[in-house]
Formats: C-alpha cells, structure tokens, sequence
C-alpha cells in the first residue's frame, strides 16, 4: 500500500490501478465480513409481545420486560434479590417522608436529548395519572429537584417499600413525550406507537403480533456490561411446541416458556440449556359477585374452592413445576401463613352446594388466555371439568392475551383467570391490586374483577403501606390473608414456576431472574 501510496503522490491526475482496485475491493469485503462476524444478533421467541410501546398503559409483564430493553429503570432487582443502581448511582433517607436520589450524569435518550432529574420528576408525575400505575405511586405526594441530577421523592406517610416502588421508573424522555402523552388502554396514541428511551437497545420495526426488531443503542452508558447482543429479533410464539421447535430446529436462540410436558424431553437435546426458577407469581380465578348472587353466598364460594384440586392440576398438567396454593402470599412474603393450605374436598363442596340452596347446580360463563400462564388453556379447560362435579356448568371461552385483558379490564365473564407477580415483591401489592374495593381514581383495586369489597381490608391495605415496624406489618398482612381464606374471597390456584430454555452458548442463566424480567442488555452470546 506505501508503494501505491507513492505512485499516486508522483501522479496526482493518474486512474487507480486494476492491482489497487482488487486490493481496495478485498480490504472492503475483508472489513464487511469482520464486521459480519462481530455482530451478535439474538432471536428470542416469548408466548406474547407487548400490547403497546407506553411502558404506562399496562402493567404487565410484557410491557415491563420491554421496559428493561429499550428503557432503564432508576434501580433494578438483582438476581439475589438485591436493589441494583441503574439511572439512579445511590439514594439515601432524608427524612421519614423524603428519600434523595443521585442521578447518572452523561446519559442521553434515543433521541440525543440528555436525561436529568426534570426527566424523573416528569415520569412519576406520569406514572400517578396511569390508570394501572397509579395505585402504586399514589403514596408519592410530590418530586422536587435538588439540582439537574438530584431529585426528592415526598411521600405522604412513611412508606417501607419505596424503593420496591421505585424500581417501576423507567424515566421517559420528557421532550420527546410532553404535550403528546395521553395514556390510553388499547388506544392509538402518540406514546403507544414512539419511543425514546435510555436503554441498551433502540426499537428499528414493529409487527404488532408477529415481530420486534431492536438495535443495540450505540451511545448505551453502562460501558463495563458483559451484554454483546448487537440485535434482537423478538417474534411472538403463542403455541408451545412450535415455540420448542424453533429453538431446537435452530431458527430461535431462547425461548419462553417451555411447557411443563416438554421439559424433560428438553433437557435431553445436546447444545440445549434449561433454566428453571420458583417464583412468586400466583394464578388465581375471579368470582363476579356483581354478576352472579350465587356467588355473593359464600358456602358457593367456598363449594367452588373445595371443588377445585389444585394438586391435581400441579402434577398432571404441569408436571409438578408449580406449587399449589390456599392464600396469595408466597412463602418468601412477610403475610404468607404456614398452615394455609388449599383443602380439595368434593364431598364437602357437594353439601355447601346443597346448604346453599343450589344442589342442582348452575350455569355460569368463564375467560382465561391461552397464551398468557404456562398450560394456561389447559388448566381452565380442568378447572371447568371438577366444577361439573358440583354441578356447575362453566362456558368456557379462551382467548389471546391482547384480547383477554381488555375482556378482563371490561369483567365480561362470571369466572376469569389471573396471574399476579407481586410488583414490589411483597403481599400488600397483591391485595390492594385484585382484593380491595374498586376505585379508578386511586387506582385500588384495579384487576379485581370479583368485585369482592371489605371496608376493613382497605383499612389494613392502607396501613400496611406506612407501617415501617416489620412485626406489627407482619400482623397485618397476615389478618388480610386469613380473612381472604374465611371469605373465600376467590380460588387461590398455585404459584408458577418460569422455564426458559437457550442454546448453550447464549448465557441465559446469567440474566434471567424470579420476575421474569430477563436482563438482555448485559447477555453474553459465546462466539
């Protein structure tokens, strides 16, 4: 290359050579190829993608796992179980109603505009008005700014999970959304459809339903991840087995989740890797006291309870990668109660059914996913067949997750099936999401379509919130539980289990965690 370098310097006006040119033609396809071989790219296939990009419309999982790829949170769990600092460096206690945060400096969003403590203080101003949100943030009652990257969180009480509570702050670029930021559930808005974030990846296409392309962002700030994935390419799989066989077929890297009866045939195949956790996800079923008297009679509620074998369902359809369950509260949260345990009785359930006037039984309407719990279709198909032995018909419709929750939001069935991971990994989230009394302008209450109302539970709700001593919270998360169990309030069914599934180089167990909310920014792909 000197030697050409030379020749042109003598002959300013002179053409390439035909030697020069096939040298430049093979450094620039040596270069493409290099760059070729360096890219990463992950194809991930989950059970369903997100409803909508507005990480505020809807409090799911989906939504929360996109969150975590194309935005950041303030502080994150980590795989121990541990506040991890993400935009947020460090926070301390000011005061019993003030917490300080210190903010990353020299991060910027998609769009290039920089992120400071205006950005924050916007978002949880946003995250109060979000109808799925809002009961979550309603104890924060004002942000102020210290300085461009200092911020104040004013609770209204004391509160022992606020930083539970904020690791919900994905901070949302501020000039980029203002103005244009309705929340609307379903709806077409300007946020559902953009995106500006500060995250490892930048959405590039959108198939809503069929595919999801997202670039690694080039100006990331967390410079000493181990992650190495360049693109993912996330496509939605709802059946089980064609989900597995994409993976194994090779046309897929890592897949979830993988059903309960292909697990052991899973950990068979050679090159494949399954990662399997407990975790603290609850499935349960909703009854509409609203909708139908027969279950404002409690003895049919409990009849239904005493109906449903939940041990049953664990072992022979999900091949016992479930734990049955009698209360909502798993065993690592402080209101869980040793000695609640779910009581299969038919029996019993058969003289309630009578006691209550309803020996010959009723016909009522049932919705649940197909697409959205683990053998989810199948459990409610077995949930309709052991209410038919006390004589309860059940119409069962199942529908894809997109359009089961709106169905759900609407409580268009008598029966519905929910899945709950505690947002703050604690029991008080549970209740005061699907037990206490409706009331869309607290957001309380928001997924509890039994329509079940207990003055006294809101009570306890509302002062387990602000109670910061451990054993007088324990007490009261624990009177919830155990009036839940009296009531029959609704059908505790079992906590799931995740099962994620990868090709051996894709180093999954490195970032996949009990929320399900895999790290895919820090993913490391061996070459």
């Amino acid at each position: 290359m000197d030697d050409i370098h030379d020749i042109d310097k003598a002959k300013p006006n002179a053409r390439p050579t035909k030697m020069r040119i096939k040298v430049i033609i093979a450094c620039c396809l040596a270069f493409a190829l290099g760059n070729q071989a360096m890219a990463t790219t992950l194809k991930i296939a989950f059970d369903t993608d997100p409803v909508s990009l507005d990480p505020h419309e809807q409090l799911s999982e989906s939504t929360l796992q996109f969150s975590h790829l194309v935005f950041d949170p303030l502080l994150r769990w980590d795989q121990n179980g541990q506040f991890e600092p993400r935009l947020a460096t460090k926070w301390e206690r000011i005061d019993n109603h003030t917490m300080r945060f210190f903010l990353r400096k020299n991060v910027t969003f998609r769009t290039g505009n920089p992120f400071s403590a205006k950005d924050v203080i916007y978002t949880i101003q946003r995250l109060k008005k979000s109808p799925d949100f809002r009961a979550m943030f309603d104890t924060i009652d004002t942000v102020s700014m210290v300085d461009n990257y200092t911020i104040d969180v004013h609770t209204t009480y004391t509160n022992p999970l606020l930083l539970n509570i904020m690791t919900y702050v994905f901070p949302l670029d501020k000039t980029f959304y203002q103005d244009q930021d309705q929340i609307i559930k379903y709806g077409e808005t300007f946020a559902s459809q953009h995106v500006s974030g500060t995250g490892p990846f930048i959405l590039v296409n959108r198939e809503l339903g069929s595919r999801m392309e997202l670039d690694r962002n080039p100006h990331y700030w967390d410079k000493d991840s181990a992650g190495n994935v360049d693109k993912v390419i996330l496509t939605p799989i709802r059946t089980d087995s064609t989900r597995l066989a994409a993976l194994l077929s090779g046309d897929v890297d890592f897949i979830f989740p993988v059903s309960p009866i292909d697990i052991e045939r899973t950990k068979k195949v050679p090159n494949i890797q399954l990662v399997t956790l407990p975790s603290t996800r609850i499935l349960l079923l909703h009854m509409n006291q609203k909708r139908r008297k027969e279950f404002q009679d409690i003895r049919v509620r409990k009849a239904i309870n005493l109906a449903i074998n939940q041990s049953l369902i664990v072992d022979k359809i999900l091949k016992g990668y479930a734990t049955p369950a009698g209360q909502l509260s798993p065993d690592r949260f402080l209101g869980h109660i040793n000695n609640l345990e779910p009581e299969y009785n038919i029996t019993e359930a058969l003289a309630l059914m009578k006691e209550a006037g309803y020996e010959d039984g009723f016909r009522i309407s049932m919705m649940a996913p197909n697409n959205r719990y683990m053998s989810d279709e199948k459990v409610a198909q077995a949930i309709s067949a052991m209410l038919s032995k006390i004589h309860i018909v059940v119409d069962l419709k199942t529908l894809p997750k997109a359009q089961y929750f709106k169905e759900f939001d609407n409580r268009s069935a008598d029966m519905m099936m929910l899945g709950w991971q505690s947002d703050t990994m604690d029991s008080n989230n549970l209740f005061e999401f699907i037990i206490a009394c409706t009331d869309a302008k607290t957001g309380m209450g928001a997924y509890n379509a039994s329509e079940y109302c207990r003055s006294n539970i809101d009570d306890d709700i509302r002062q387990a919130n602000r109670e910061m001593n451990p054993e007088r919270r324990l007490r009261l998360l624990q009177q919830i539980e155990r009036t839940l169990y009296k009531d029959a309030a609704i059908v505790p069914l079992y906590w799931q289990s995740l099962t994620w599934a990868a090709k051996d180089k894709v180093k999954i167990k490195d970032i996949v965690n009990d929320q399900n909310y895999p790290h895919i920014g820090d993913l490391f792909i061996e070459e």
